[in-house]
């Protein structure tokens, strides 16, 4: 291209000047004619119709009334996608939690302090209405409102609370409440699949915010450690999504293009180098628990009734000296107190028990104790229980009962 205008140059620096009355007469000539050619190319280029004014004469100004209607319309009809039909469906039965705590300083002055997250009105009956969010999100609350999609907030009663799944069940008046969420079967989502997250991240300033992604993978175990030990005690099934989940999202709603609740948003990798990793609590494990918590308070599960430690938690001193275990045994859990009246109690189980087998299933540390009880028996059944007692092997037999605290 520069060599095109270099040539270009050169060619015009090599033209004779006109001369200055043949410029005057060719200037005019070419006005004339520019004219004539305009006022006959204007009807055809823009239609008589729009050079008319309110009395029928042309004026020059368009009347664009009619045509910007019909470019609205148009919008309209195009912005209404699967999309924004789905978050219509359930966005004003996804709100706000606001809870409060109260702390007391070293100099006994009580403190207040203000957490917000998000939960999903799944449920109305009569003039109550109850909502699911996470465990999490209510934990230590001495006060729980709710705050409804047009800004109301109402006093909310906990019915029951599980850690183990991090789902929490919330009842408040329904007597304004007109959307009630519908949960969809997270047993047939497919990867890939659109999923759109509803929540309040940040804060209640952020509310209802939508954000939407994929489901990433159905099923997922992510460590979780319930006690505070820094020890992995279970491992949630979860569902992984790119869907962006930020606090203040937690209890919030993961829906399908129908929109259907298809999770319940719970948690999210937070690393400066990770980026789209958001899990959610899908429905085939979430509705039982909300069902247990609603009616009961509580997730009946079978329970030995005895407060455990894996026995990777031990230095391996008190692995042979304390515990006097043969160096054959590689994990275990060791039973650290056991509950009064509980199923291990009327069993005879005793303090510093470690437990290596139960129904046959090797058991190397707590989790596996939990998933086996959890999800291979039932309350009621009698298993045996393979333990170590100063060095000797037992076999004991337990009758498992209904919840206890490990």
């Amino acid at each position: 291209m520069m060599g095109y205008y270099d040539d270009h140059v050169t060619e015009i620096s090599r033209q004779k000047p006109p001369k200055r009355g043949g410029s005057l007469l060719m200037a005019f000539f070419g006005a004339v004619v520019g004219g004539l050619v305009v006022l006959l190319a204007m009807p055809i280029l823009f239609g008589n119709s729009s050079f008319l004014d309110s009395g029928g004469e042309q004026s020059g100004l368009i009347d664009t009334s009619e045509p910007i209607d019909d470019a609205i319309r148009t919008v309209n009809v195009e912005v209404n996608s699967d999309v924004t039909n789905a978050v219509d469906r359930v966005s004003d039965a996804v709100v706000g939690i606001i809870v409060t705590t109260r702390q007391s300083s070293f100099f006994a002055q009580e403190s207040m302090d203000e957490g917000t997250g998000s939960g999903v009105i799944y449920k109305k009956a009569g003039d109550r209405a109850f909502v699911v969010t996470n465990h999490h999100v209510i934990e230590n609350a001495q006060e729980i409102e709710v705050s409804l999609v047009d800004g109301t907030r109402v006093p909310a009663k906990l019915l029951g609370s599980d850690n183990i799944t991090d789902l929490a069940v919330l009842e408040i008046d329904g007597s304004d409440i007109e959307t009630v969420a519908e949960f969809g079967d997270s047993r047939l989502l497919r990867v890939g699949e659109p999923a759109i997250a509803i929540g309040n991240p940040l804060g209640l300033r952020f509310s209802s915010t939508v954000t939407q992604g994929i489901i990433s993978a159905t099923e997922r175990s992510i460590p979780v450690d319930l006690t505070g030990n820094g020890q992995v005690d279970w491992y949630a099934e979860v569902m992984q999504t790119d869907a962006a989940i930020n606090p203040g999202n937690s209890g919030g709603a993961l829906i399908n293009i129908e929109g259907q609740v298809i999770g319940i948003n719970s948690m999210k990798i937070a690393q400066s180098a990770i980026e789209g990793i958001g899990f959610a609590i899908p429905t085939e494990i979430a509705i039982p628990v909300i069902e247990d918590l609603e009616r009961i308070g509580e997730v009946q599960r079978p329970q030995l009734g005895v407060g455990i430690r894996s026995l990777s938690e031990f230095a391996s001193y008190h692995w042979y000296e304390t515990l006097k275990l043969p160096e054959s045994v590689k994990g275990g859990v060791v039973i650290t107190s056991i509950t009064p009246g509980s199923a291990a109690d009327r069993a005879d189980f005793q303090e510093y028990d470690v437990i290596v087998d139960i129904g046959g299933e090797e058991i190397n540390d707590s989790h596996d104790l939990r998933k086996y009880l959890y999800t291979e028996t039932s309350i009621g059944e009698e298993v045996v229980v393979t333990v170590y007692r100063e060095g000797q092997r037992h076999e004991v037999h337990v009758l498992l009962s209904e919840q206890q605290s490990f």
